[in-house]
């Protein structure tokens, strides 16, 4: 298993600090993450709602964390790519890659809130054929060619970035989905997926089958699956014990649940189903025993939800370090 921090960048104005303040956190949780190992830090994009997420580009929040960090990927989670002109995508993305010295995860998604289709103009019902679009002419602008493009909604005439992300061909590419059918279409399309299981199954084991759907497409794409990476974010809290971690972290996590416009839930749906893993390192890595088995390589930490205090994050990300990451990797062999 490969463990990454995932922040929704939920607010809570009277609760969360200002926000010149509630990104200096963020950015040190990124760079703590890094000196705790973590492989990877994502962050989501959202607009026109400030509980549901307060960064509305994450590669600019990205950018400046890619100056006070090494070795630690940095992700978007996803870029909602509907609402850009996809050649302002590969560049900006480009450029954070570069920034970065090329250790850019690019997750990418059509979004599914209405209100942020409102705002943009954009009718809801073209989503994917306009995200499906847009990545295409993103994959092609990343060759470093000159090339043009006829498009439904986009039309490129004759032009080359002045600017590639490092890795080659491209970064690794996530297409955020929701069902199995789409998982399944993704695969086939050679793609790899990531998701939040508390909005798509009922529990965490019944992942599975989804997981299974698109191992069956990603094949049928002549790509080999177990060298694909399936990532999954789980609300994550680690104390001392449950009851302790129940006392810190449920108050936050109802709030969270409360402003969500999509996959609500409970405490007591998400913490007994496992989709979320909130509780001792034992409940913890049970949790993350549990997705393992389902075929999910990676999973994103969201540790840092509901008004969360930021040093209750960083106690909880450094009990994860020490007492969960390490039963998930192989011992050392020892020889002589």
């Amino acid at each position: 298993m490969h463990f990454g921090f995932f922040s929704v960048q939920d607010y809570y104005p009277g609760l969360s600090p200002d926000h010149q303040r509630f990104f200096a956190e963020l950015l040190d949780r990124i760079a703590y993450a890094e000196d705790l190992g973590f492989d990877s830090f994502w962050l989501a994009e959202h607009h026109f709602h400030l509980n549901y997420g307060l960064d509305p580009w994450p590669p600019i929040v990205l950018a400046a964390a890619a100056q006070h960090t090494r070795q630690i990927r940095l992700g978007s989670a996803v870029a909602v790519l509907p609402f850009h002109h996809p050649l302002r995508v590969a560049e900006d993305y480009a450029l954070l890659d570069i920034l970065s010295g090329g250790r850019l995860n690019f997750g990418v998604g059509s979004g599914y809130l209405a209100h942020e289709y409102a705002g943009w103009g954009i009718p809801q019902a073209e989503a994917r054929a306009r995200h499906d679009e847009a990545l295409a002419i993103i994959l092609r602008a990343w060759q470093g060619e000159r090339f043009r493009y006829a498009g439904t909604f986009t039309t490129v005439e004759d032009v080359t970035l002045q600017v590639q992300p490092v890795q080659k061909p491209h970064p690794p590419v996530w297409i955020a989905f929701l069902h199995a059918e789409s998982a399944y279409q993704r695969g086939r399309q050679g793609y790899q997926i990531m998701g939040v299981p508390y909005a798509t199954v009922p529990q965490l084991s019944q992942l599975r089958e989804l997981i299974a759907r698109w191992r069956e497409g990603y094949r049928e794409a002549g790509k080999d699956p177990d060298q694909g990476r399936v990532v999954m974010a789980l609300h994550t809290y680690v104390a001392e014990s449950d009851a302790q971690a129940e006392t810190e972290a449920r108050a936050c996590l109802e709030r969270y649940l409360a402003t969500r416009l999509f996959g609500k839930g409970s405490w007591e749906s998400l913490t007994a189903n496992q989709l979320a893993a909130i509780g001792s390192p034992d409940t913890v890595a049970a949790a993350v025993e549990t997705l393992q088995a389902t075929g999910a390589t990676d999973l994103l930490c969201l540790m840092d939800f509901g008004g969360l205090d930021h040093q209750l994050v960083r106690r909880s990300m450094a009990l994860f370090a020490r007492e969960v990451v390490p039963r998930f990797q192989p011992a050392p062999v020892i020889t002589g």
